[in-house]
């Protein structure tokens, strides 16, 4: 046996040997910058010549691990990620209306209470809106600063193929569309379909000013921070073990962070389509726009049932059938005229480590399992009140 011998097939370089032909070479340059930095603990750069061994005192001559290197990089990135996920959490459960409780004592109108999922008053739309930009704006910054992720890669801008985000965007309507479908044969239509059921508070006695304020904010600004949650950094982070890796678990987070079991279907399809069309898109506005038009289409369906009591009904389904079948069609039509173009498809990823066995290591690291027990409990208790 030749021990000198350095051929490929000897070599374990796991940034080198990255799928990169999915995104543009700029995206690339930078993702394998910040891959190689040695001082980077994210960074899963192991490298090996598989005939090398080295010398470990008191063991004798041991071979270094990829498997090890890689369960070590992802139980440090979810680390980060469950950190984050907490930061979230408690700013929206607990520091949040302890500002709410702090603002009502200097004698504004604004109420809330520890034993009341909802807040109250007329300031109440301006409370929800800082709540929801602290909480979202802080674990980014926290992200941002741990990891040391180059902007470019930190956030995908670049737009490598506009049929993928065209495609995503008229996916979007056909899983709007199937997400309501358990719902709409409740008698109850507008409480169901009710644009504001998953936030803290009783839009039903807010004035027109807070709905329009509200809805313009989660519509625009809250569907761009959380995307810069959920796609940005950690996202980025998570793509070193494949792209499929990264949209099972930063799907898990955003359904996970939804605290609410009404919405959890809604947020896992919402986000897988977001996940996907990005990577195939290259550009985060994918993303954005996605959600977005999840957005529109959920308070569509509010003006329309609040609009036309006595017809609710069929025109609320052939609302929903419209824009399932539109969403359907424009994603063939896409498909069909874009076949013979080159799409920019899902990076694959194997190692060591089975899929199974990475998302084991995922799912067991500190605080993850914690941050997965209090988001369940609090949705579960969020649909008990409401059905009380």
């Amino acid at each position: 046996m030749d021990l000198t011998d350095t051929s490929v097939k000897n070599i374990i370089n796991v940034v080198d040997q990255f799928d990169y032909s999915t995104q543009n070479d700029s995206y690339n340059n930078k993702f394998r910058e910040w891959r190689k930095n040695k001082h980077n603990p994210y960074a899963f750069n192991f490298k090996l010549n598989r005939k090398e061994s080295v010398f470990v005192e008191g063991k004798g001559f041991e071979k270094k691990s990829a498997a090890a290197s890689e369960q070590d990089t992802v139980s440090k990135i979810m680390n980060i990620a469950g950190i984050a996920m907490l930061i979230w959490i408690f700013i929206e459960n607990i520091l949040g209306r302890i500002m709410v409780a702090f603002c009502d004592l200097l004698g504004m109108d604004v109420h809330t209470s520890f034993f009341s999922t909802n807040i109250y008053g007329e300031g109440a739309a301006i409370a929800l809106i800082i709540i929801s930009v602290v909480k979202v704006f802080i674990p980014v910054m926290y992200i941002h600063r741990k990891l040391k992720m180059p902007r470019k890669v930190e956030f995908m801008t670049t737009m490598n193929h506009a049929f993928d985000m065209f495609g995503a965007i008229f996916m979007s309507l056909a899983v709007s569309a199937v997400a309501s479908l358990p719902n709409i044969y409740t008698n109850n239509t507008r409480q169901v379909f009710n644009y504001f059921r998953d936030i803290n508070s009783d839009a039903s006695v807010w004035g027109q000013e807070q709905f329009i304020l509200y809805t313009v904010f989660d519509i625009i600004v809250l569907s761009v921070i959380s995307e810069l949650f959920f796609r940005g950094a950690i996202f980025g982070a998570l793509r070193q073990f494949g792209d499929l890796f990264a949209i099972i678990v930063t799907t898990a987070m955003s359904v996970l962070l939804v605290q609410d079991l009404r919405e959890m279907p809604a947020a896992l399809m919402i986000s897988a389509v977001a996940s996907v069309g990005i990577l195939r898109s290259g550009s985060i506005f994918t993303a954005i726009f996605v959600q977005v038009i999840y957005k529109m289409y959920r308070l569509a369906l509010v003006i329309l049932e609040q609009s036309s009591p006595d017809t609710v009904f069929l025109k609320r389904n052939s609302f929903i059938l419209a824009t399932f079948l539109v969403g359907v069609a424009g994603f063939v039509f896409l498909y069909l005229i874009g076949k013979k173009q080159k799409h920019h498809r899902i990076a694959k990823y194997t190692s060591e480590i089975s899929d199974k066995q990475r998302l084991a290591i995922a799912v067991k690291s500190f605080p993850v399992p914690a941050v997965a027990c209090i988001c369940l409990l609090a949705a579960l208790i969020k649909f008990v009140l409401s059905v009380i």
